[in-house]
This record gives structure tokens, sequence and C-alpha cells, in this order.
């Protein structure tokens, strides 16, 4: 039984047992189990785990249960997840974790969500997330966060919280997520999972993609392994190979090669790491020379302006749903509903819009900057954020817009690099806090080279096994 503090529904006497998407397709094969069954299972532990994580904002579980009962193909057929509510789905409404917007349904399936079908997975509902995918908590000015399974009064990361939650609650063992500044890193890293955000263009872009001067957001999943991490981006490439990179293939464990790996420890903006996870870094670092990787302590060669460059972008995409949102949202959306978070940033886009040419060149010069790296180096290894998870409330879009967005900068500090460069980057937990919670680390790669980042990934999978909560109890 989990402690007071911890919430998950994790047992051995369902069909879902403790077992990863993997191996749950094995037995799939093997007959030992349906996919009607994994459904059921699914849906009674999330109604009996929803009440506190908040994690599910639709339930679709009746056309769950119908869609089990119907033959699929794919890698993942059968296997149960949820995709997040900022992705349209045919007949569900897309609110984007915001009261501004309206409840109208999607009149067809986003070109991304087709791709994430194409794997036989089946949909139990949409999951939460913070006003817009903005904060990195998922909290919210008038309805309740979403807390960490592992300790309650915790955040459980954002943006994709929802689905980290419920991953990490053994709700269901994978489930969509996405990220345009470390939405799919920051949950896993809080939750205890593994978050792989590809490649930009590895995957179908989302509508957005061909409106906006710089493609930010990467859309993937979050995991309990990092074989199940490596079998959808497998799946997804029988569907849609990106162009003008290489595919990533069927990635199963290490390469026999050595690599070169630099070490960062401070962000660009010389924000230090705390403590605790400071240390997870370096333990990881020793894993790794001791595993016969090559570790080097590097400083990123990246100009302190990206900071500002990137949160003037983000200002901008605040401005720009602020401004059209009823063209973009529909014509119900009402901008008085949004949170201080949303209003705030694009204040602060207002105020500095005549930068908007220097902040664009700067976040598309940084991938040229960054590329210049992995010349002297295979695979980057920093920490995913420049603290442990926070307590609840602290990131709240309650407090003034001055006090969040500098915790904020402060909190996240390593991710949206990435972002801005298109290149790949997965977060593995490593390590916890005294109080239980999971610390993790990011590995970075060069574009296209999400296959480097999962055999490495694997590698310290083997050599550093992470105990989920249907395992551990602190």
């Amino acid at each position: 039984m989990p402690s007071s503090k911890q919430c998950h529904a994790f047992t051995t006497d369902d069909a879902l047992g403790l077992d990863d998407a993997v191996a749950l397709r094995v037995r799939l094969q093997r007959g030992e189990v349906s996919a009607l069954e994994l459904t059921d299972a699914a849906i009674a532990r999330a109604e009996q785990v929803n009440a506190t994580l908040n994690a599910i904002v639709l339930p679709t579980y009746d056309a769950a249960r119908r869609n089990a009962q119907q033959s699929h193909s794919g890698a993942f057929a059968g296997i149960p997840t949820f995709i997040k509510d900022n992705t349209d789905m045919q007949g569900l409404p897309t609110r984007q974790g915001s009261l501004a917007v309206g409840s109208h349904p999607a009149k067809k399936d986003s070109a991304f969500t087709t791709h994430f079908l194409s794997t036989g997975m089946n949909v139990l509902g949409k999951s939460n997330l913070p006003e817009f995918g903005f904060n990195a908590s998922t909290e919210f000015k008038s309805r309740p966060a979403t807390p960490n399974p592992w300790h309650l009064d915790y955040s459980a990361g954002a943006s994709s919280g929802g689905s980290a939650a419920l991953v990490a609650a053994g709700v269901v063992p994978i489930a969509h997520a996405n990220d345009g500044g470390g939405s799919i890193r920051i949950p896993a890293a809080a939750c205890g999972l593994i978050g792989l955000k590809p490649t930009r263009g590895r995957f179908i872009d989302g509508e957005a993609a061909a409106i906006l001067p710089v493609n930010i957001v990467s859309e993937g999943v979050v995991t309990r392994s990092v074989r199940d991490t490596a079998e959808f981006m497998h799946a997804m490439e029988q569907h849609y190979r990106g162009k003008k990179m290489s595919p990533v293939g069927h990635v199963t464990g290490p390469e026999s090669k050595r690599m070169r790996i630099g070490l960062v420890l401070d962000s660009i903006t010389g924000q230090a790491t705390d403590a605790a996870t400071r240390e997870t870094v370096e333990a990881t670092a020793r894993v790794l020379e001791g595993l016969g990787h090559s570790v080097e302590l590097i400083k990123l060669p990246i100009r302190e302006s990206f900071a500002d460059d990137f949160s003037q972008y983000w200002g901008m995409l605040s401005y720009l749903l602020s401004t059209f949102g009823h063209k973009l949202l529909g014509a119900d959306f009402d901008k008085t509903q949004t949170d201080n978070l949303t209003q705030g940033l694009a204040q602060y886009y207002r105020k500095n819009m005549w930068r908007t040419p220097m902040m664009l060149w700067g976040m598309k010069r940084v991938a040229n900057d960054y590329a210049e790296i992995f010349r002297n180096y295979d695979v980057l290894l920093s920490p995913v954020l420049a603290h442990t998870t926070p307590k609840l409330g602290h990131l709240s879009p309650v407090q003034s817009f001055e006090s969040l967005f500098e915790r904020l900068r402060n909190y996240v500090s390593f991710t949206p690099l990435n972002n801005a460069a298109g290149t790949p980057a997965l977060s593995m937990p490593m390590g916890r806090t005294a109080e239980g919670l999971p610390i993790a680390v990011q590995l970075s790669g060069a574009r296209g080279e999400e296959r480097r980042l999962l055999a490495l990934a694997f590698e310290l999978e083997a050599a550093q096994p992470f105990h989920h909560l249907g395992l551990y109890t602190r």
C-alpha cells in the first residue's frame, strides 16, 4: 500500500500488474490477457486515483471499451493510454488547460493524433496540463492542481503533468506528452519517468508549426522504461519518418562504442544547481566513467541573452493567443478568463516587442552555436532542472506574474536550449531527494541522434535501475 503522502494504483491483482507496455504487448500476443481486460484494469485504476491526482480532464471510457473489442494493428495495439488536452481528437473538446477556451468538439484528429493512433494504442481520455502549457507545474487559478504521485505535497511538473502522473501512478504504462520548453522532460523528471523530446521534425508537426517563425514543440510520450520509449520511436517510424535525418530504428540496448560526454552543471545564465541535483548529476558522471565513457566538465558556448530571447518568444506565443484567440481557439474564447501567467507573458512581450527581430535572430542562431558542441562530444550530461521538484504553490499562477516568472526562469534553465536548437534530449531518473522524490538527469544529443541517447539510457538503466512506485516504499 502507498504511504499517506503517496498515491498510486499499482497492484499484481489485475491485468496490468507491474508491467511496462512492451511486457503487456507480449502477454497480449500470447493470449494471456485481452485488450478489453487491460482497458478495464486501467479504467479501474484511473477511478481509484484521479480524485486525488486530477490528472484526467475528459474520460472516454465507454469509447475505449468499444475500441478494445475491435481488431487493431500497430506495435502497441490494445495498450491503454491518454492524449494530452492540447491535441485534437475528433469529437472531443481541446481545452488547452484553460477556462478561456470553449468546449466545442474537434472536427477531426490532428495530424499527430493520426500518427499516434497508428501505433494501435487505445485512448482512455485526455490528460491535464496547465493553461496553454506555459507553466512548469500543473496548477491553476481556480481548480485543483495535479500533485506528484510520489509525494502529494509536491508538483508533478508540467506541462505534460497529467500524463506523467498517470504513468507514474500505474494507471497506464505510456501516455502522450509534448515539449515546447521542457514539457516532456520536466514532468518526467518530477515523476521518475523516461521522457524523450525528439528532434524537431522527427514526427508530424502540429498545425501551428507552419505559421511559427521557430517551431519549438516536439511530440512524444512519457514511460516507465527506456525500452517502452525506444519501441514507441520505432513504432512511430513505421507510419512517418522525419525528413533530412537518419531514422532512429529499433534500439534494443547499449552500443559497444564508448562515448565522449560533456558534463554541464550550471545553466547558461549562471544559475547554480542545488546540492541534491548537482550530486545526482556528478554521481551519474561517475557511473558513466565506470562504464568506460569519457566525461569532461564543459561550459556551454551559448550567449546569456538566449534566456531572454526564449522568454520573449514564449511571451510572443501568449500575446498571439490573447490577441487572436477567437480565430485560433474558437469564437467563444474569453481572454478575461486566462490566468496571471498567460496575461503577464503577453504583457511582457508587449513591453519588449521592439526586440522581436533580435529575439528571432537569437532563437535561430542558437541552433548553429549548439551544433558546434557536438563536433567534440557525442552526448551532453546535465541537470533537467536547476533544483529539485518544488512543493505545490511555489509555481502557482495565483501569485503575481513577476514572482512566478522569476521562479520559472530560475527553475527551468536547462531544457529550453534543446527546443530552440531542435535537438533531442532525454530525461531519466538517477537519484532521490530526502523526501523520496525522483531526481533526474538530462542526456542531450545532436540533431537526429535519438538512437545514441536511447542506447546510453539503456546502459544507465541497467547500471542503476530505478524502482517505480509499485516496487518502492520510502
